[in-house]
């Protein structure tokens, strides 16, 4: 039994980060230093974060419905895509740590952000979104890879799916964060139970955590909307910054 210090700590936590990955992705850079910090070993604080994230996605993904915005069925077929992959990168994240990885992604984050951040901004606006036919397909053989380094740790994902959902399937901002939370809970899910299976879970602290990320989410999810795109990609260029320094330093 968690004492009130660690209860706190795990809910305030949790409901930053819930905000965090519901305006831009990165919200698993604080968490995890912290299920690290109060005891639980990487690869249990690995699977125990989970918990957190498939909570805030479900959270979010009805604040979202709530206000009438929602990519179904497309987000679906992505994320049960993403679950294969989100299988496979779970399995290699019981087993191995990526020190070189991490530095590879603080790069990919930078680039893929700063394309997010900086697009024109007729682009989505003019071009009709792309979510049938070929376009379904190839975004389902992508979200695959995608969700095996979602499987694997998670953290940063978020700017990934939002660079690919925006500049291939041509989605705006808003919806492109709806469809994310959407998909990230469906591939969770497959992650969290093989996680669960091998002993790498703490159902305490992660239920804690979750109670903060429910609340994060659903909170953020309803308030990005009324404020449009532009509270969206100041968060993101912030947690680009931030993301890119923790991942390549620390």
């Amino acid at each position: 039994m968690e004492g009130i210090q660690e209860v706190l700590i795990l809910i305030v936590s949790g409901f930053i980060a819930g905000v965090i990955n519901t305006l831009a992705g990165g919200g698993s850079l604080l968490t995890l230093p912290i299920l690290i910090f109060l005891g639980l070993p990487p690869g249990v604080a690995n699977g125990t974060n989970r918990i957190g994230i498939l909570m805030q996605s479900i959270s979010g993904t009805l604040g979202y419905k709530s206000k009438g915005i929602s990519t179904y069925p497309f987000n679906l077929y992505l994320g049960i895509s993403a679950s294969i992959g989100a299988i496979i990168g779970a399995q290699i994240a019981i087993d191995i740590q990526g020190d070189l990885f991490n530095k590879i992604l603080a790069i990919i984050i930078v680039v893929v952000g700063l394309l997010i951040v900086f697009k024109p901004k007729n682009n989505i606006k003019v071009l009709e979104e792309r979510l049938t036919g070929k376009y379904l397909y190839i975004s389902c053989l992508g979200f695959f890879f995608i969700g095996i380094y979602g499987g694997f740790i998670n953290a940063g994902i978020g700017i990934v799916i939002m660079f690919f959902l925006t500049r291939y399937n041509r989605l705006s901002l808003i919806k492109t964060n709806a469809a994310k939370v959407a998909l990230v809970g469906v591939y969770t899910i497959g992650a969290l139970a093989l996680f669960a299976y091998n002993n790498k879970v703490n159902w305490s602290m992660g239920l804690w955590l979750s109670f903060g990320t429910i609340f994060g989410a659903w909170f953020t999810s309803r308030y990005s909307v009324r404020k449009g795109e532009k509270v969206i990609k100041f968060s993101l260029l912030f947690m680009v910054v931030a993301m890119a320094v923790k991942l390549w330093f620390f």
